[in-house]
């Protein structure tokens, strides 16, 4: 797994460059990069709680950061979407009728996926691109999405900050 950042090489950034490194690589990592997201949080919320990052730019960056990553996900997902399915969904295996109940699904629980999908890595990369395909009306998907974005950073950033010392010390 050579493509993969090394977790030292994310932690130099954001030694580095902070809250704007922080939201750079959460935002690529929304839209699919393969960037560990929990762990690269986990370790901004130990420099969090050992001062080394300011609190309120370093937090602000990292929901600003998922959100504008899944919005542009949701863009990719809206603009692009359906082109990427008809033309280049069957080597994936999407056939218009599993896209059919994609849509209906989506429909009736994918605003809910917004918010649990954060969770999930490899689901998390999906929601807001299929959001976008099945037309999520933009207010829903940014109520679901955000609330989301802002309930996965949190929680993330907190274990960092304050169960950090946990992770750090030796056993």
């Amino acid at each position: 797994m050579d493509f993969l950042l090394q977790h030292e090489t994310l932690t130099q950034w954001l030694v580095e460059y902070g809250p704007i490194a922080l939201f750079f690589l959460l935002a690529l990592e929304i839209i699919a990069l393969p960037i560990p997201g929990e762990p690269l949080m986990i370790v901004t919320g130990i420099f969090l709680a050992n001062g080394e990052l300011p609190l309120v730019t370093t937090c602000s960056a990292a929901y600003i950061g998922a959100a504008v990553g899944i919005s542009i996900s949701y863009l990719l997902g809206r603009t692009a979407g359906s082109f990427l399915v008809v033309n280049y969904g069957d080597r994936l295996g999407l056939t218009t009728p599993r896209l059919n109940k994609v849509t209906g699904w989506f429909g009736r629980f994918g605003k809910w996926t917004l918010i649990l999908g954060y969770f999930v890595p490899g689901i998390r990369h999906f929601t807001g691109f299929t959001a976008g395909m099945t037309q999520l009306n933009y207010n829903q998907f940014m109520l679901f999405a955000y609330i989301g974005a802002l309930v996965w950073v949190s929680t993330f950033l907190s274990l960092g900050y304050f169960l950090g010392e946990y992770f750090t010390s030796p056993l």
